[in-house]
């Protein structure tokens, strides 16, 4: 199939010169999917999908346009290409667009381990999600159920440009989850897990995933409302990373070139702990975000955007770079729906030297923090202020659960008070271990 893709790319991008275009290049992406999802015993719904769309750039001289379809026959594909070449004639000049520099491009790849030749069927997957919601109900105090459910998808991305790139890669996952109630009446709480991965033979056990369901809701039944004050947050592993994702968000190309984020002046400089790295690496086998070549064809490396607590770096596709007078770092995100832009691989911080017992007594009070509620960040001001819900810390350790509280405080202020634990796992496009954050103001009662 990705043989056939890349000669459908190849297909337009010549339809698309001979209509007029200087330059081209397309974006053809197919896949299937399967997901079941059962409730309470019994299964909910079954869904299999399958789509093949097509991305097209046409450029005249500093002029571009972005078209897309699904239709793949001759008249279908002479129409859009018509159709990308008239747009771009009547599309102001952007004199950072163009394609990326042949030397950056990716010549040969290595083997990520993506693709999982094993694919599932329906009933299959049914048992798993019976199995795994069947094990979080068997729980006592579990007393409802959100459903269960597990999927399998493949897809296979091909990318060929009229200066000389042609390359593709094929992806699997397989993800299952479940979500449960425990309590009554208006003591009900509710809570999750999840897993997802490249192969199946990696996917945590039905099992596995419904006892932790069980296990994290019944932590989370009466829980307290606390006092406003200023303390200590932990950040839990489930949601640190989206700490990473407000910097990713800050150093990436387009905030930098637009003068948006509240980083756009420090690089060079400490904004981190000296023991803090944080790395982006689009190589790791099976890896959630790994990638061959970025949306441009270029070759990613291994970045280390903050080294030592220093800012190293920005997430680069070209036309960001060609803005910041930079090359591009095989950053470029895209889809068949409009032009790339930078975003990162898979990004971690590396793992500190403190386990999570040491660091909750080193600190005796605390917020230990599970769920983090409403998006109130301003990446221009770096003001971060988020409903969130966890556990109170006392005497050092986790000693009951807490809700509808408030965490405020400023990303720069945060980044530079973060220790991270020891306890640093792979199983999400971004990962962190758990994050103390020190000082940060609690409003509740």
């Amino acid at each position: 199939m990705s043989d056939a893709n890349l000669e459908l790319a190849q297909k337009i991008i010549d339809m698309t010169l001979k209509c007029g275009a200087d330059a081209a290049d397309a974006l053809v992406s197919d896949s299937a999917s399967l997901s079941i999802s059962a409730r309470n015993g019994h299964l909910e719904d079954s869904e299999r999908a399958e789509s093949r769309d097509l991305g097209l750039r046409a450029m005249i001289g500093q002029q571009q346009a972005f078209v897309s379809g699904t239709a793949i026959d001759d008249d279908a594909l002479q129409q859009l290409a018509q159709r990308a070449v008239d747009m771009a004639s009547a599309t102001p000049a952007d004199r950072f667009c163009g394609f990326a520099p042949q030397e950056l491009l990716a010549d040969s790849w290595p083997d990520l381990d993506l693709a999982d030749d094993y694919e599932p069927r329906a009933n299959e997957l049914r048992d798993m999600a019976l199995a795994c919601e069947a094990e979080a109900r068997s729980h006592a105090g579990i007393t409802n159920s959100e459903g269960a459910g597990a999927s399998w998808g493949r897809g296979t991305t091909a990318l060929a440009t009229s200066h000389g790139f042609a390359g593709s890669y094929t992806s699997t996952s397989f993800s299952m989850s479940c979500s449960a109630i425990g309590g009554t009446g208006d003591a009900m709480e509710g809570d999750y897990a999840s897993h997802s991965t490249r192969y199946m033979a990696d996917l945590d056990s039905p099992q596995a995933i419904g006892k932790r369901t069980a296990e994290r809701t019944l932590a989370r039944l009466n829980p307290r409302k606390m006092k406003s004050t200023k303390t200590h947050v932990v950040f839990d592993q489930r949601i640190s990373a989206s700490l990473l994702g407000h910097l990713a968000g800050a150093i990436s190309g387009t905030s930098i070139a637009r003068g948006t984020s509240f980083l756009r002046d420090d690089m060079g400089k400490q904004i981190m702990a000296k023991t803090i790295q944080v790395i982006d690496d689009p190589h790791i086998q099976r890896g959630l975000r790994s990638t061959a070549f970025d949306g441009e064809g270029v070759a990613p490396e291994k970045l280390t955007p903050v080294e030592n607590g220093v800012l190293t770096g920005w997430f680069l596709d070209s036309g960001t770079g060609r803005q910041l007078n930079l090359p591009s770092n095989g950053r470029a995100g895209r889809g068949t729906g409009g032009p790339p832009s930078p975003s990162p691989t898979n990004l971690y911080m590396a793992a500190g030297a403190r386990s999570v017992a040491d660091m909750l007594k080193d600190i005796g009070t605390g917020f230990y923090v599970t769920e983090l509620i409403g998006m109130g960040v301003n990446g221009v001001t770096g003001d971060y202020s988020r409903g969130a819900s966890g556990f109170w810390i006392e005497n050092g350790e986790i000693s009951f659960a807490v809700s509808e509280m408030t965490i405020a405080g400023n990303l720069r202020d945060m980044f530079m008070h973060m220790t991270p634990a020891d306890d640093l796992t792979f199983r999400r496009g971004v990962n962190a271990p758990t994050i103390l954050v020190e000082n940060m103001t609690l409003a509740g009662l």
